[in-house]
């Protein structure tokens, strides 16, 4: 499993697009804090947070972990290597979460280099190092809650495509109506009553409350049940061979 786990790694970090996707992410965000006069610039509103990170991350995320997903088991069943990587002596839940890890780790290397924009806002503080580290800290968790379980949207539509944009495509949607489709059904006034309910079920009601930095065991609990419930998925997936 760990072999595995280090051959995605490197795939992706020996690849053009792994770089590409990385400094896209970067640049995009550091072009919606710093340059573009948004209500996220951080130099416009006067405030030493990094709040703009937190607000822009998701959405760039959902084009960056498809992207970086996308080819995990779609370009094995497209080079005829799905079946040599289903004989190893794994088990199909070694397989998915060795690929599932290797995604969340490449999405923790692109976070990494965020710290900088902590770092400088701390530094432009009055007086400096005035800035919430608790609550930056508790927003970076949630942060990674979310791109887990992109990551685990995106592994499982790659599961189920035999081609690489198919996948992309799939866990954009799957990723953008998880983050923002239950949202939408909600505010609708066909459900009445379970409207809080249907709320609840997507991931931006989870995600906004994490990312004020408050780390509620029930928003836990609801990323690791969604993160198990596409792993489960994708493992159904694989065993269908069987059948």
């Amino acid at each position: 499993m760990l072999t595995l786990f280090k051959k995605e790694i490197n795939v992706f970090l020996n690849s053009l697009i792994g770089y590409i996707a990385i400094v896209v992410f970067l640049f995009t965000i550091g072009l919606f804090m710093w340059i573009l006069p948004t209500d996220s610039n951080i130099l416009d509103n006067g405030f030493a947070n990094i709040d703009a990170l937190f607000v822009t991350a998701p959405w760039v995320f959902l084009f960056l972990i498809p992207a970086i997903t996308m080819r995990t088991f779609a370009d094995e069943k497209k080079g005829g290597t799905i079946e040599l990587l289903l004989t190893r002596p794994l088990t199909d839940l070694q397989i998915i979460l060795a690929k599932y890890f290797a995604g969340v780790i490449l999405v923790i290397i692109s976070l990494l280099p965020t710290l900088i924009y902590y770092y400088t806002v701390s530094c432009l503080g009055n007086p400096p190092g005035n800035i919430d580290t608790g609550g930056m800290w508790g927003s970076y968790i949630g942060l990674l809650f979310l791109a887990s379980a992109f990551v685990a949207i995106g592994v499982f539509a790659s599961a189920i495509s035999n081609d690489q944009v198919t996948a992309f495509i799939i866990a954009l949607f799957l990723c953008f109506f998880s983050y923002v489709g239950f949202e939408y059904i909600s505010s609708l006034d066909l459900f009445g009553k379970i409207n809080s309910f249907i709320l609840s079920l997507g991931i931006n009601d989870h995600y906004l409350s994490m990312s004020r930095g408050v780390i509620d065991t029930r928003d836990v609990l609801y990323f690791l049940s969604l993160i198990s419930v596409f792993i489960i998925s994708t493992r159904t997936c694989l065993e269908s061979r069987k059948w």
